[in-house]
């Protein structure tokens, strides 16, 4: 079994993807702001032993990055590896900071700063530059969904992720934000259905957890079906801002998310987790229970 925490120390935000037969996870690196100056990433065979890669981007790379590097997002294209990140924790458009994009050739960095600029810089609708996540549709157009501060837009990508191509209705940022949202937004696809998932509550209480909508296209609407994930008092409160993973081929499903152990009281004492995620026959997403023992062995097949 994976145990949980997959791996040690406090890291949060967790992005999971599946790169060259191997099983990865980007997540923040929980601490105050201002440490908040890299990222690490850890791979695994099989989800049970998992080797850490430091530091695979940092402000040394990115020179418009200060502090707060959160959240990573990471997408494979054209046998590069694109890394979505926030930085600077912007509240206003008059500071600098949002979301970039670091580039490398490998899945464990290190990763150069793609635009040598944010990519977003500024509030649109409302929302926070921060919590990206990018999603590939089924006719290969890539899509960037993010937002804070209780709002989520979805912004159609150009290409070579080098800015945005607006809607037919000229919008560029179209707001998608269901009821409850408050951030961490994430997106995948089952049987032809579109699922939302976002974290309500606020990230240093117990409360934090995951709730989800599911829609026929990636722009909703999205009406909230109700949480499927969140604390529980015996083992962990705080369980959120989470991703998803599909066993290739198989509906089978993982997800990936951090919580805060009982002993702790610190709003950065986060660790990330992996627990299995099932669906009942209509397609809904059963409640996660969250455990210390992880899940199984699971190595991917070639």
């Amino acid at each position: 079994m994976s145990g949980n925490p997959a791996f040690p120390g406090w890291y949060a935000d967790p992005e999971a993807a599946i790169f060259q037969n191997k099983y990865w996870i980007y997540p923040t690196y929980s601490a105050k702001y201002g440490q908040q100056v890299f990222l690490d990433a850890f791979s695994s065979n099989d989800l049970t032993g998992w080797q850490k890669h430091h530091r695979i981007i940092d402000t040394a790379a990115i020179k418009w990055a200060k502090r707060a590097m959160w959240a990573p997002a990471i997408i494979e294209k054209d046998n590069k590896y694109f890394l979505f990140f926030s930085a600077n924790d912007i509240q206003s458009d008059n500071e600098y900071g949002g979301i970039g994009i670091g580039v490398s050739n490998s899945p464990a960095g290190p990763f150069k700063d793609y635009l040598g600029k944010p990519l977003i810089d500024k509030f649109h609708n409302g929302a926070q530059p921060i919590d990206q996540f990018a999603f590939k549709d089924k006719d290969g157009q890539y899509y960037l969904i993010y937002g804070g501060w209780r709002h989520c837009n979805i912004a159609k990508l150009k290409s070579d992720f080098t800015g945005f191509i607006p809607f037919d209705d000229k919008v560029t940022f179209k707001e998608i934000t269901p009821d409850g949202y408050v951030e961490g937004p994430f997106m995948f696809m089952r049987n032809g259905k579109y699922y939302f998932m976002w974290s309500e509550g606020g990230w240093t209480g117990p409360d934090y957890s995951v709730a989800y909508a599911i829609a026929d296209s990636p722009f909703g609407p999205f009406q909230r079906i109700g949480k499927i994930l969140q604390q529980d008092s015996t083992i962990a409160t705080g369980a959120g801002h989470h991703s998803v993973i599909q066993l290739p081929g198989k509906d089978e499903w993982f997800i990936v998310y951090h919580r805060r152990p009982l002993t702790e009281k610190d709003g950065n004492s986060r660790e990330t987790c992996i627990d299995k995620m099932e669906f009942d026959s209509k397609g809904h997403i059963l409640p996660v229970k969250i455990t210390r023992a992880g899940v199984k062995a699971t190595p991917i097949k070639k």
